[in-house]
């Protein structure tokens, strides 16, 4: 089997000839989800399932930067112009308790109806209301009632003063009371002086005549009382009617409107009501002029306040469901809040006041959140899993919610809720809420994975060259991309795949490379964007990343890291790994050298023992082991003492793809056979000697490439892979190039025989029947070197045998 690969097997190519078109200026922009279909699906379910317990919500799982948020929207909007637009969302004054605003719902576009109609209701009663009540017609019978009132107040008096005289005395009124003055026989008061000559028995008759008229007075103060209270009570009917005839027609015409609206009803019911039970108050707050405070917040309070209606949720101008995205899920901008004003220093509120949050806004649709924003605020997800299981949204003051306030607030009747809520978050999230929170798993029980990749087609490539055309629609920095410009891209999200056979769909990242692109084309004065000015935006976005690594380059290029990438080594390869920065990997080599001895230790794991290995890198030197036991051991024990380890590796080791170079650095020590050290080596072993596939194999061909480069290239240099990781090759055209020129080589093995066959140009030969290979093959140097360490080991315990009977 040859396994050097050809450069076409190296990077899968994108034909601009087979796109059919010149620029994307000649499509369409792209009008879908990509490569989402399972998403998609778990989505429909999780959308069209009514359930009154609010159980299938969605939470949508996925790595970033897949347009999670922009896609989910995109559906959701798509979905939403399909259904029916909800009511709108209002608040009004709860008459029987002012401190519990009632709700109101109203077919979409009516509530901002009502409150223009309440608004012109109230502005009709400001500017009638005293007309009608200065008018000369309720004067007159304002005056009627008034007389009359008087007339029986006259008469009360007039009866009290004849009794007195009868009595005789006189009565006195005054602005505090009345004074009884005692008369003489002929009808003269009595002086000072008269009065004290009197005898002890005129003056008790007198006193006695006076406790009697006392008691007349008092009689007659207690009728004007309830004439005062008739005149009053007459007074407020006759205002009252007089409001009624105003006011009645115009309420008439308001139930009328609002008649299929029961909740609407009661409330023009009970403001017709409150304005003919508070009509005088009125009546008094138009009379009084007001006079202007410092301060705008300081005026009173308009007492028609109250009939207006707070309208939280517009939908006038909205079409179909309502599709909200709350990018910060805070309590407040969840639920909703009361919002305070000042006057004169003391804080006060009414249901005007009351603010909506994203679950009114989206109540009869969709809201969008993210997990991590969400989560951030323990109160905005119990307050979220609040309102799913109970199906209402209820305004809440925080502060009254921990008991950190004592003032009480209002309390706004909870709306009810009608919602699919759809949480965007990482799998990571998904599975920890899963496992730790019971209500999670309740309310949540649809999840819809969004996938990293798709499959590369000829589809999939004009799929691509619609999303820049989309990105040209939404970004006037865009420039048209040629055929050539769309190919290139394509094989950049197959290289951020790594995988021949698909394509990346992390599009956050493919549009700032199309931005990118588009950038160097304009700054080249290109109107538009062609392979090579993609293959420079990916290059400057490398060397924008690629500080350490050029760093690491220099130190090998002046011997501060040791790496050979020529000539051979006895028990040293060079491995490859890989460093993970987060938003950028790199690839680079790292010496493995092992060394064996006579002894009985077997394999040491020198990571292992310094605490730098991983439990995964460990598993690897184990199945090493395996490996030696079934190679060598069939039929004799195998005794060695060896070490491997990572040279000048001042970090923790983890993974399994470097035991294959560390088989064969101890395959080389055992044999005593140099192994060309211009070849690297990745790929993990299993115990039948099969190179299974790794990760990260392009980061690691490229990463010995540059050294390789950077120290000089032979045309001898190259990369063992495993023969697994063919379809995963996406090499940048760099190393393709030097490829075809014969300067570097990849192979693909499948097992490490064929592997060592290349690093040291020797067959490994055939057992025969007695389990021995040939001598001069590599495994039969093998056999002989754990030969002579059995021969030492025999020899030592017939040595130490004997020691021990001679004592």
């Amino acid at each position: 089997m040859d396994n050097k690969l050809t450069p076409q097997q190296l990077r899968r190519r994108s034909d601009p000839e087979a796109l059919g078109f010149g620029t994307t200026e000649e499509l369409s922009p792209l009008d879908g989800i990509v490569g989402q279909q399972r998403a998609l699906d778990a989505l429909q379910v999780g959308l069209n399932i009514k359930d009154e317990r609010n159980r299938y919500n969605i939470y949508v799982s996925g790595a970033t930067g897949l347009g999670k948020t922009s896609a989910v929207s995109y559906f959701l909007r798509k979905l939403s112009r399909e259904q029916g637009t909800p009511p709108d969302i209002c608040y009004v004054h709860n008459f029987r308790s002012p401190q519990e605003p009632r709700y109101l719902l109203l077919p979409a576009g009516r509530g901002r109806e009502l409150r223009q109609d309440m608004e012109r209701c109230v502005e009709f009663l400001r500017r009638e209301l005293p007309k009608a009540l200065e008018s000369e017609e309720f004067k007159a019978q304002a005056k009627e009632e008034r007389d009359h009132y008087t007339s029986q107040r006259d008469q009360l008096f007039q009866e009290l003063e004849s009794k007195a005289r009868e009595l005789g005395f006189t009565v006195q009124r005054t602005p505090v009371g009345m004074n009884t003055i005692p008369l003489k026989p002929d009808g003269e008061p009595y002086s000072q002086e008269e009065y004290t000559a009197l005898s002890e028995e005129e003056k008790a008759n007198i006193l006695h005549r006076q406790d009697e008229l006392q008691e007349q007075i008092r009689d007659v103060f207690r009728r004007l009382g309830q004439l005062e209270e008739e005149w009053q009570e007459s007074r407020r009917k006759l205002t009252k009617r007089a409001a009624q005839f105003l006011v009645e027609p115009r309420f008439c015409q308001l139930t009328a409107k609002y008649a299929e609206l029961e909740r609407v009803q009661e409330f023009l019911g009970e403001v017709q009501a409150d304005i003919l039970e508070h009509v005088e108050e009125f009546r008094q707050t138009n009379k009084q002029a007001p006079t202007p405070l410092p301060f705008p917040q300081a005026q009173s309070q308009d007492r028609f306040q109250r009939y207006s209606v707070n309208v939280l949720v517009d939908r006038s101008q909205e079409e179909g469901a309502p599709v909200v995205v709350e990018e910060n899920a805070t309590y407040t901008n969840l639920v909703g809040t009361v919002e305070r004003r000042v006057q004169f220093g003391v804080v006060t509120t009414d249901f005007s006041q009351i603010r909506p949050g994203s679950l009114h806004r989206a109540n009869g649709g969709y809201l969008v959140l993210s997990a991590p924003n969400l989560l951030r605020s323990w109160m905005s997800w119990d307050a979220l899993k609040t309102a799913l299981r109970t199906g209402k949204v209820r305004i809440e003051d925080p502060a009254q919610m921990l008991g950190i306030s004592s003032t009480e607030g209002l309390r706004p009747e909870p709306v009810p809720l009608d919602v699919k809520v759809i949480i965007i978050g990482s799998p990571w999230l998904y599975h920890l809420l899963h496992h730790y929170d019971e209500d999670f798993q309740k309310h949540f029980s649809i999840r819809a994975d969004f996938a990293m990749e798709t499959d590369w087609t000829a589809e999939a490539e004009h799929t691509m060259a619609g999303f820049v055309r989309s990105r040209q629609s939404e970004d006037s920095g865009v420039l048209p991309f040629t055929s050539s410009g769309v190919s290139r891209l394509v094989e950049q999200a197959g290289e951020m795949s790594s995988d021949q056979k698909k394509l990346s769909i992390r599009f956050s990242q493919l549009a700032a490379l199309v931005r990118e692109a588009s950038f160097w084309a304009a700054a080249e004065g290109a109107a538009e964007v062609q392979a090579k000015h993609v293959r420079q935006a990916v290059e400057k976005r490398r060397t924008r990343h690629s500080l350490i690594e050029e760093k690491i380059r220099e130190w090998i290029a002046r011997g501060k890291l040791i790496v050979d990438v020529d000539g051979g080594q006895i028990g040293q390869v060079n491995g490859l790994s890989v460093v993970d920065m987060g938003d950028f990997a790199f690839g680079r080599p790292a010496r493995i050298t092992a060394n064996v001895y006579a002894g009985k230790d077997g394999v040491l794991d020198i990571e292992r023992e310094a605490k730098l290995g991983g439990r995964i890198h460990t598993k690897g030197v184990l199945i090493l082991k395996g490996y030696l036991g079934a190679q060598f051991g069939g039929k004799r024990p195998v005794s060695l003492s060896a070490s491997l380890t990572f040279e000048q590796s001042y970090f923790g080791v983890e993974g399994d793809s470097a035991s294959a170079a560390e088989l064969f650095a101890l395959l080389s020590a055992l044999a005593d056979t140099p192994l060309k050290q211009g070849i690297a080596v990745t790929g993990s072993i299993d115990q039948k000697g099969r190179l299974q596939t790794i990760g990260g194999v392009n980061e690691k061909i490229l990463g010995h490439f540059l050294v390789c480069k950077e120290l000089g290239l032979t045309g001898k240099q190259g990369v063992i892979i495993p023969r697994g990781n063919v379809d995963t090759l996406m090499l940048p055209e760099e190393v393709v190039d030097s490829a075809s020129a014969g300067q570097f080589h990849v192979w693909a093995c499948s097992k490490a025989e064929e592997g060592l066959a290349i690093l040291t140009e020797m067959t490994m030969g055939e057992r025969d029947e007695n389990g021995l290979y040939p001598e001069e093959s590599l495994f039969g140097r093998v056999q002989a070197r754990l030969e002579s360490i059995r021969e030492v080991l025999r020899e030592e315990a017939r040595t130490s045998g004997a020691d021990d009977g001679d004592n």
